[in-house]
């Protein structure tokens, strides 16, 4: 690996600023671990001003970051809103003087809590519902639009019908793969609805790099495996210092009633003997909107196998992206010419769901499978 040094944009308000110097830079994002959704990311970040030339930022100004990687192309990996701005005098010559902005910006989740949804819904699959609740936060209604606004003037030029007005809402899985039960009129938040109904679906909500909300089902990344398959990540480029696996009685469940149906009013439930003679009884109530019993008691049966047993869980790992030699979610850490990512993760069986019938290629033939595979191990055919 040849020797690299960032090179950064921040666009504030969509104009790339490039007067100040960045100096450090801290990102989070995604989730810390799989049993709970993702919260809003952030990025705190410091400009260096040497000019005397204000910084064009406002509270809520959109903020854009990216990073050149090494074909030279801007790659972005954080958008957001602004929250919090400081301005400190830094250094004072007899003729100039130097100032620090220190700017913390939010994630697009941070908007779903403190907006307000009466929440009525269809029966439905996951993904379906939760592009329904989204688009009604996340899209600018009629009344919105400015009334002199033309299509002529309207930025940017490749906006379609589809899309404009889109203030957020990136990719959603849809339909999803569980049937969700009708909804009636209840206010809430939209980010305690949308979570819900992520859980239901054994999928997660997440951020994008461009400061959009999406929705991965619970075949998701069994469906972009088998499509891109994995990376390789040398372990000698990876900081050695604090590696460490955890196993924890805390994560094990060997008791579970799933709740589901409409107002969750219905439960199945299932335990695992063996665990509880082992381990005493650790028991869970998990609720959910599921529409059928067959669902509800797959499900049980699922988290069971996962936590009926401590696992070792590797919790995260750093690299240094400029180092020569050298994802539930993610942190960036930067600062002047460095530049490191820590990965959050989970294992693998918590992440990856069986493909569905309807996912496998359809030039997928039984005897370009290898004749070994047994039907239990089969999660992916591509």
């Amino acid at each position: 690996m040849t020797q690299w040094s960032p090179v950064w944009k921040v666009e504030i308000d969509g104009v790339a600023y490039t007067t100040a110097v960045l100096a450090n830079l801290t990102i989070r994002s995604g989730r810390t671990n799989i049993y709970e959704q993702a919260q809003a990311g952030y990025v705190n970040l410091q400009l260096l001003d040497v000019n005397q030339t204000a910084v064009p930022v406002n509270i809520n100004s959109t903020i854009s970051i990216s990073v050149k990687d090494t074909s030279n192309a801007f790659v972005a990996i954080f958008g957001g809103n602004v929250v919090d701005i400081g301005l400190e005098v830094r250094d004072v010559g007899t003729t100039m003087f130097t100032q620090t902005y220190n700017i913390t910006a939010l994630g697009a989740l941070a908007r779903l809590p403190k907006a307000l949804t009466t929440g009525v819904l269809s029966q439905d699959f996951d993904g379906d519902q939760i592009e329904t609740i989204l688009s009604q936060v996340l899209y600018n209604t009629w009344a919105q639009v400015a009334g002199a606004l033309t299509w002529a003037t309207y930025l940017p030029a490749n906006t379609t019908w589809a899309n404009a007005e889109n203030n957020g809402l990136g990719e959603i899985d849809t339909p999803g793969n569980y049937e969700l039960a009708a909804r009636s009129s209840s206010r809430t938040d939209v980010y305690s609805l949308v979570s819900a109904l992520a859980t239901s679906g054994l999928g997660y909500i997440y951020e994008d790099a461009q400061g959009r909300i999406g929705y991965a089902d619970s075949t998701h990344r069994t469906n972009y495996l088998a499509t891109n398959g994995y990376v390789d990540l040398d372990a000698n480029h990876a900081r050695a210092a604090g590696l460490q696996i955890q196993t924890r009685v805390g994560d094990v469940r060997n008791s579970l009633a799933i709740k589901y149906g409409n107002n969750s009013q219905h439960e199945v439930v299932d335990s695992d003997p063996t665990s509880i003679t082992q381990y005493g009884e650790l028991a869970q109530i998990i609720t959910t909107t599921l529409q059928h019993s067959a669902d509800a008691t797959a499900q049980a049966a699922f988290y069971l196998s996962l936590r009926k047993q401590p696992q070792p869980i590797f919790s995260e790992i750093t690299f240094d992206l400029i180092n020569p030699d050298i994802v539930e979610g993610w942190s960036f850490q930067a600062s002047y010419n460095r530049l490191s990512i820590t990965l959050l993760l989970s294992p693998l069986a918590y992440s990856l769901q069986a493909m569905r019938y309807n996912d496998v290629p359809i030039t997928e033939t039984y005897n370009s499978v290898s004749p070994t595979l047994e039907w239990q191990y089969a999660t992916i055919v591509a």
